[in-house]
C-alpha cells in the first residue's frame, strides 16, 4: 500500500489527552467561569434562600443588544419575570474576562455583579446583602 499515510507513523501509539477529563486543568475557560458563578450563586443563597427561591442565574457568552448601542458593554441584566416565568439574572462572561486581569480578580468581578443585580432586585445596598462587597481579596 503504497502512498497510504499512517497517522502513527513513528509507532508512539495513538495522541490523547494528556489530563483526565475530571481533573481541573482540562476544563475550558467557559467552564471554569460557569463554576465561579454557581459558587457565588450557592453563598447568595445560604444567605437569601428564600428570597431567590424564584430567581433563576444564567451565564450568557454576551449581551444581546442593538447595533446602534453606544455605551460601555454590560456585565450582568436582571430581566424581569412574567407570565409564570421566573426572574433571570444573567452574567456576561465574555465582557467580564475582558474587564478582569487573572483569576482573583475575575472571581471578584462576578462576586460584586452578583450582589449587585441581587441586591437590585431586593431593593437593598450591597453591602447588607452581602458584607463582602467591594472589599479586595487578600
Amino acid at each position: 500500500m503504497a502512498g497510504v499515510r499512517r497517522r502513527d507513523r513513528y509507532g508512539r501509539g495513538l495522541r490523547g489527552p494528556l489530563t483526565p477529563p475530571q481533573a481541573p486543568v482540562s476544563r475550558t475557560r467557559a467552564e471554569r467561569f460557569d463554576d465561579l458563578v454557581r459558587d457565588e450563586v450557592r453563598r447568595l443563597e445560604q444567605r437569601w434562600g428564600r428570597e431567590l427561591a424564584q430567581v433563576e442565574f444564567a451565564v450568557d457568552d454576551v449581551p444581546d443588544l442593538e447595533p446602534w448601542f453606544d455605551g460601555p458593554v454590560p456585565l450582568g441584566q436582571t430581566v424581569p419575570g412574567d407570565n409564570g416565568r421566573p426572574v433571570r439574572i444573567a452574567v456576561f462572561r465574555r465582557p467580564i474576562e475582558a474587564r478582569a486581569n487573572g483569576d482573583r480578580e475575575l472571581g471578584r468581578l462576578i462576586r460584586d455583579l452578583l450582589v449587585e443585580e441581587v441586591a437590585d432586585l431586593l431593593g437593598l445596598s450591597p453591602e447588607s446583602v452581602d458584607p463582602s462587597y467591594d472589599t479586595p481579596d487578600d
